[in-house]
């Protein structure tokens, strides 16, 4: 596939059972601010970014970023929402999306975090499938990987549960939100040839 990146009609919504996924937009930032904040106990071993409580005007700064990293197809982000019962995005529950893009290789890596509340629930798991189904359909992926910190027990069984293969271990890889050296998890799926 040669199409410029720009000229993909990349879907702004994404439907599973139970979960949706709705690209950003402004306006958000209100609500991501308290999701993060109740979140950060839980989130802080493992997000650089989630070690203080944002504002909801730094918030609304990432979101109109993130909006206009979707638009120019450099991170496509989106929020993870539990549906209403007439299936429109109820209750923000995380954010996921498809990061560190090389659109000369067709290479994504998924990203993924939840509120507490609503772990355990699969919500993480469908979003996962679902952006998978994305990358290797609409943007012809060759290659997507889960990458995480060794120690993130919760984080390697989303992607094992969702097929990925762990491929290595990149000792001292990176360092964690302590400063300390930490292990890297690769995980990765790769597009099946043509038959």
């Amino acid at each position: 596939m040669s199409l410029d990146p720009l000229l993909i009609d990349i879907p702004q919504r994404l439907d599973g059972e139970r979960t949706v996924l709705v690209a950003p937009h402004a306006g958000l930032g209100a609500e991501m601010a308290v999701v993060i904040t109740q979140s950060l106990a839980h989130l802080r071993p493992w997000m650089p970014w989630a070690q203080d409580a944002p504002s909801a005007e730094s918030a609304e700064l990432v979101v109109r970023r993130m909006q206009a990293d979707f638009i120019a197809r450099r991170d496509l982000c989106f929020q993870i929402y539990a549906p209403r019962a007439d299936g429109s995005p109820g209750r923000m529950l995380g954010g996921c999306g498809l990061h560190r893009i090389d659109w000369a290789v067709r290479k994504f890596e998924i990203g993924y975090w939840i509120r507490p509340d609503a772990a355990g629930r699969g919500h993480v798991s469908e979003a996962v499938r679902l952006l998978s189904v994305l990358a290797f359909g609409a943007l012809d992926a060759r290659r997507v990987e889960i990458r995480c910190d060794a120690r993130n027990v919760k984080s390697r069984a989303v992607a094992e549960r969702c097929g990925f293969e762990l491929e290595g271990v990149l000792r001292s890889d990176a360092l964690g939100v302590d400063g300390q050296p930490r292990d890297t998890c690769v995980y990765g799926q790769v597009a099946r040839p043509a038959a």
